[in-house]
C-alpha cells in the first residue's frame, strides 16, 4: 500500500518487455540452481523419513466431501494466483470487459440505467430527494477510505468529517445539502490518492460542468480504475515477499491439494512412468544407473529421467491426455512454448531445404537469409490451429522466397532461378508436412538434443549452449526459448522436488530384491543416483 503522500504507479506503465521478464526469472534461478541443477538430488531416494511437505500424501482412496472439493479448489485457486504473480513480471489485473451482447451485460446496463434514471428523478423534484444521492456518497466515502493506509488519521478523521452521513441526512432534510461541494472535495480527495496515470480523468471531472447524475457516473468509473491501480499497486509491492516465500507456499498448498485428494498426482505417475519407459530406451551408458530391478536390465538415472520428462512438455499432445498436476500452474507458458517452437522447426527446415537446393543464390547474404526467415514466420503464423493449412501456407512460403531470390538475383545482374527448380523447391518445403521427412526430422531430432543438453547444464539458465549444426539460422529464438524453458523448469524442481523424489523412488526401486546379508549385516538400500550427480 502506498504511503500517505505516495502515488501508486499505473500498470499500464510497469508491464515490462518479454526479455526483462526472461532476464528477472533467470536471475531468480539463480538463487534456485547454484548448488546444483536438482537441489532435491541431495534427499534420498530409499529413506522413509520426511516432513510433511518433503514427500507427498499416502493417504487411503475416500470419498470426498463437497466442503473438501471447495476447500481443494480454493487451494487450487491461490496456488496458480501466487505462481502467475511469482513468474509472470507482467501479470496484473485488468477492468472486467463483459462481452458486447452477452446476457451479463444486458442485464448490468438495465440495473444501472435504472439507478440513474431514479437518481434523476429525485434530484429533479420540487423540492429536490437525495435518497439515492446519500447512498452513493456513503459508497464513495468507504471506497476514499479503503485506498488510506491504517496510520493515516489525520485524512480518514477529514473524510468522515466532510462526508457525515448523519449531518448530510439531516441537511437533505432541510433542503440545505450542498452537493456541488461534497462532489467538489471527493474530486480533489481522488486528485490525492489516484496514480500519476489518472491525472487527465481528475481533471477532466473538475472541469465536468453537466448535471450531477452525469457526474456521479463519471466518478464511479474512475474510482474503479483506482482500485484497479491499487489491487495491481499491491501485487507489485506484494511481489518481492512472494518470490522469497514461492517454494515452500506453493509446496504446502499442493500438499494440502494432496492430503484432500489423494488421485491429485496420477498424471504425474503416469508421466514419470512413461518417461522411464523413454529413457530406458535412448540413454546413453554413462546415464544407466548402477542399480537393476528385477528384469536385470540397467535403470536411467533419475535425473535422466526427469530431464526426458520435461523434455516431452514441449510436444505434449493435449488430446491424448492432460497435463501432469505439477505443471498446471504453467500450461499457459507451456502452451506459448510448445507452439513458438513448433513454428521455429518449420523456419529452419524451410531454411535448410532453400540453403541445400539454391545455396549459391543466398550464401554470403545475410540480410536476405534475415528478410526469407521473418517473411516465413510471419506467413506461417498461427500454425497451431486446428483450421490452420499447412501444406498451402508452406505453398505459399515457397512463393514468396522464389520471388524475394529472384528479386535478389536481378539486383545482382544475375539469371532467375529456373522453373524446374522453383517447381522442385516447392515440393521439398511442402513435403515437410510429411511425418518422416528427412529435413523435418533432423531438426526436430536436434532441437530435443539441443534442450537435452540445456537441461543438463548448470549455467545454462545464464548462459545457454550453443545450439547444434543446422540450427544456426534460428539460433537466437531457440536461445532464448531455451532460457525460459529452463527457468520453468528450475522452477518447478524446486517447488515439486520432493514429489518426484517420492514417485521415482517407487518407480524405479519398487522391484529390487532385497538387500542380502554380507557377514551377517544387513546391509542398507542402495543411494540415490541423483546423489552423486
Amino acid at each position: 500500500m502506498p504511503l500517505n503522500d505516495e502515488r501508486p504507479t499505473s500498470t499500464s506503465t510497469v508491464a515490462s518487455e518479454d526479455q526483462n521478464s526472461d532476464t528477472e526469472s533467470s536471475e531468480r534461478c539463480d538463487s534456485l540452481t547454484s548448488s546444483s541443477d536438482v537441489d532435491y538430488s541431495r534427499q534420498s531416494f530409499t529413506s522413509d523419513s520426511s516432513s510433511k511437505h518433503n514427500s507427498p500424501s499416502c493417504s487411503p482412496p475416500k470419498t470426498l466431501t463437497l466442503d473438501e472439493v471447495m476447500a481443494s479448489a480454493r487451494d487450487l485457486s491461490n496456488l496458480s494466483l501466487a505462481h502467475e504473480i511469482v513468474v509472470n513480471q507482467n501479470f496484473h489485473l485488468e477492468p472486467p470487459d463483459l462481452p458486447q451482447n452477452s446476457l451479463e451485460k444486458k442485464v448490468k446496463d438495465m440495473l444501472h440505467k435504472a439507478f440513474w434514471d431514479c437518481l434523476e428523478s429525485e434530484l429533479n423534484d420540487d423540492p429536490p430527494e437525495y435518497n439515492y444521492a446519500i447512498k452513493l456518497l456513503d459508497e464513495i466515502r468507504d471506497t476514499l477510505l479503503s485506498f488510506l493506509n491504517p496510520g493515516a488519521n489525520r485524512l480518514r478523521t477529514q473524510i468522515m468529517e466532510v462526508l457525515d452521513m448523519d449531518l448530510i441526512r439531516q441537511q437533505a432534510d432541510n433542503n440545505a445539502v450542498d452537493i456541488q461541494g461534497l462532489v467538489s472535495y471527493i474530486i480533489n480527495t481522488m486528485g490525492k490518492f489516484c496514480a500519476p496515470v489518472r491525472d487527465d480523468e481528475i481533471k477532466k471531472l473538475k472541469e465536468n460542468s453537466a448535471n450531477l447524475v452525469t457526474l456521479f457516473k463519471e466518478i464511479f468509473r474512475v474510482l474503479d480504475l483506482m482500485k484497479m491501480d491499487m489491487v495491481n499497486f499491491t501485487i507489485q509491492s506484494l511481489r518481492p515477499e512472494l518470490q522469497r516465500q514461492s517454494v515452500e507456499y506453493e509446496r504446502a498448498k499442493f500438499q494440502s491439494i494432496l492430503e484432500r485428494t489423494p488421485s491429485a498426482l496420477d498424471h504425474t505417475n503416469e508421466w514419470i512412468k512413461f518417461s522411464i519407459e523413454e529413457a530406458t530406451q535412448i540413454m546413453p551408458p554413462s546415464e544407466k544407473s548402477s542399480d537393476s530391478g528385477q528384469s536385470g536390465k540397467p535403470l536411467p538415472g533419475p535425473t535422466w529421467v526427469l530431464n526426458t520428462a520435461y523434455i516431452r512438455l514441449l510436444t505434449w499432445d493435449e488430446s491424448k491426455g492432460p497435463l501432469p498436476e505439477t505443471l498446471m500452474t504453467d500450461e499457459v507458458r507451456l502452451q506459448e512454448m510448445q507452439r513458438s517452437l513448433q513454428l521455429y522447426q518449420v523456419v529452419a527446415s524451410v531454411l535448410l531445404i532453400v540453403y541445400s537446393s539454391i545455396g549459391g543464390a543466398v550464401s554470403g547474404l545475410p540480410t536476405l537469409v534475415e528478410r526469407l526467415k521473418k517473411m516465413t514466420a510471419v506467413l506461417l503464423e498461427g500454425m497451431h490451429s486446428a483450421d490452420f493449412n499447412l501444406t498451402e501456407a508452406l505453398g505459399n512460403v515457397s512463393v514468396q522466397i522464389c520471388c524475394e531470390v529472384n528479386k535478389s538475383l536481378a539486383e545482382r545482374n544475375f539469371p532467375a532461378l529456373p522453373a524446374e527448380l522453383q517447381e522442385t523447391l516447392k515440393g521439398q518445403i511442402c513435403d515437410i508436412t510429411q511425418e518422416n521427412n528427412p529435413i523435418r526430422t533432423l531438426v526436430e531430432g536436434r532441437v530435443q538434443q539441443y534442450f537435452r543438453v540445456v537441461l543438463a547444464s548448470t549455467s545454462s539458465h545464464r548462459t545457454p549452449p550453443p545450439v547444434p549444426p543446422g540450427l544456426g539460422l534460428i539460433q537466437s529464438e531457440l536461445m532464448g526459448l531455451g532460457v525460459s524453458f529452463v527457468n520453468l523448469v528450475n522452477f518447478n524442481k524446486k517447488v515439486y522436488g520432493p514429489f518426484y523424489v517420492s514417485i521415482l523412488k517407487n518407480l524405479l526401486f519398487i522391484d529390487m530384491p532385497a538387500p542380502a546379508p554380507q557377514n551377517g549385516i544387513v546391509q542398507g538400500p542402495p543411494s540415490s543416483p541423483l546423489q552423486s550427480k
